[in-house]
């Protein structure tokens, strides 16, 4: 298959970071080079692991991977880079992409599984509920049509997507949020929930990205098979919300790094170039005026 990006400077070379402290990093890693080996324009790109605040700020983009959401957090403390995650995802709003616990991570309010809860990064007006779909024993895999696919160039995108579940989380609500504050109404009041701080935007351009609404981008129907077997897990409603998009920020219940499909790497790549020329663009406007 063969994608283009859209148009810019020949000579920008956009880096994407994978959040390397516990996970399926090495997997995401490799679907990013196969997505941009099927990117048939400029820009180039540059993929790296990230395990230190000095690799996130090198970065224009970032993706947090699936595994385990609490470890993540603590060892993301301990390594000083929970910070710097949240100036990188809440004030400077850059693009960042998080599947399965890197959705619980981008979360704003999130329910709790364990003492105390984790410490969230934010950037999604969202609740999820995490282990949604049950143990990892009850793990299924759904093939589902992806609407958001359909922008892109490739000749396979109305196949079905292969999308894995793994001890999944779904977005159980969309958050009436303060704009202005950075917060979630009634969030900080629910008994066994865990809400990320707030965080003010950096600049205007920034402001504008977490003024976003969530967008839905995929959900799953509670009458699909793989959930219909699974008698042990209630799913009340037509559809579970396993995808949301808030402006620069985007996550997904599922696991793409566990496939060999490049399909989202390769939209969500073009979504970086996009926000990077956003930000160019503002940039300079503010130089010159």
């Amino acid at each position: 298959m063969t994608v283009t990006s859209p148009a810019t400077s020949p000579a920008t070379c956009i880096t994407v970071g994978v959040l390397a402290l516990q996970g399926a990093f090495s997997e995401h890693v490799q679907l990013l080079r196969a997505a941009a080996a099927n990117t048939s324009s400029a820009p180039t790109f540059r993929f790296m692991e990230v395990r230190t605040p000095e690799q996130l700020q090198q970065c224009d983009g970032l993706i947090i991977p699936g595994g385990e959401s609490t470890t993540m957090s603590l060892v993301a403390a301990r390594s000083n880079i929970l910070g710097p995650l949240r100036e990188f995802v809440k004030v400077k709003r850059r693009p960042t992409w998080g599947t399965c616990a890197g959705l619980i991570l981008l979360a704003e309010s999130a329910n709790r599984t364990k003492k105390g809860g984790q410490d969230l990064i934010g950037g999604l007006d969202v609740r999820v509920n995490r282990n949604h779909f049950g143990r990892q024993t009850e793990s299924f895999q759904a093939n589902l049509h992806l609407p958001f696919l359909e922008s892109t160039k490739e000749t396979s995108k109305n196949d079905p997507y292969r999308c894995v579940f793994i001890r999944a989380p779904v977005v159980e609500k969309i958050l009436p949020s303060n704009k202005a504050l950075g917060i979630q109404e009634g969030e900080n009041e629910r008994a066994d929930t865990v809400v990320a701080p707030s965080k003010t935007p950096v600049d205007e351009l920034a402001k504008q990205e977490l003024e976003r609404e969530v967008e839905i981008m995929a959900t799953l129907s509670t009458n699909a098979e793989p959930l219909q077997e699974n008698q042990k897990h209630a799913h009340a409603g037509a559809e579970d919300i396993i995808a949301v998009r808030q402006g620069n920020v985007f996550g997904c219940s599922f696991h793409p790094e566990l496939t060999d499909d490049a399909r989202i790497h390769v939209w969500w790549l073009g979504e970086v170039v996009k926000a990077v020329e956003r930000r160019q663009q503002f940039e300079l406007a503010h130089r010159t005026k």
